[in-house]
């Protein structure tokens, strides 16, 4: 058994889910440009992602639905998810994103695991803040740890696909990293790369 673990936003779906929810905040280019700096390393992801929550401060929950209808799976996901199951392997997700918008995906995706951040709603709106711990850089390295280690399957064993910053510290440790239409950096720091959009790719990289 092997395990896949993929980033979200702007890998395993086309789109990053923050920018979305900022389109409806009035924010989308303020948050898009912060995006953008975060995913090729010049900003800290922790503490541009604080900054973006906060602009969605107000939005009311049915922004979720919304969004989700806007959210289109990268071409070939769901054939390598396919493919990586008939053949007895884990497929996982780590996100910087969030889950209240996430989450139908992903089950309708048959994604064995997820983790993802959370936003905090109160009274039917977001706070303009996100539920501790925050899914950042080392928190999807711990995230592979845990599974790995859960599924009694070697480091050596597990493949990670990204394509920000925030995906390096997954990418390290994994026995197989695919920077997937990455930033220069992540892509310099991958065992192979994948640049023409199609998650089909992953399995070909490993082997399979």
């Amino acid at each position: 058994m092997r395990l896949v673990l993929l980033d979200m936003d702007s890998t395993f779906i086309q789109q990053e889910v923050i920018d979305l929810l900022a389109n409806y905040a009035g924010a989308g280019i303020q948050v898009a440009a912060i995006t953008e700096r975060t995913m090729a390393g010049e900003i800290d992801f922790r503490q541009s992602l604080i900054e973006r929550v906060e602009l969605l401060r107000g939005l009311p929950i049915s922004v979720f639905e919304q969004v989700r209808s806007e959210i289109s799976l990268s071409k070939g996901a769901s054939e390598m998810v396919d493919t990586l199951h008939s053949l007895g392997h884990k497929v996982a997700i780590v996100s910087g994103g969030f889950e209240n918008v996430i989450r139908p995906i992903l089950e309708n995706a048959n994604i064995d695991y997820f983790r993802a951040n959370v936003l905090e709603v109160s009274e039917g709106a977001l706070t303009g803040k996100a539920i501790s711990p925050i899914i950042d850089r080392a928190a999807k390295a711990d995230y592979l740890r845990e599974l790995a280690n859960e599924l009694n399957i070697p480091l050596t064993s597990t493949v990670a696909v990204g394509d920000g910053a925030n995906d390096l510290g997954m990418m390290e440790i994994s026995g197989l990293s695919i920077a997937f239409n990455a930033k220069p950096v992540v892509k310099a720091a991958a065992n192979c790369a994948i640049d023409d959009g199609d998650l089909a790719g992953v399995v070909r990289l490993m082997g399979i």
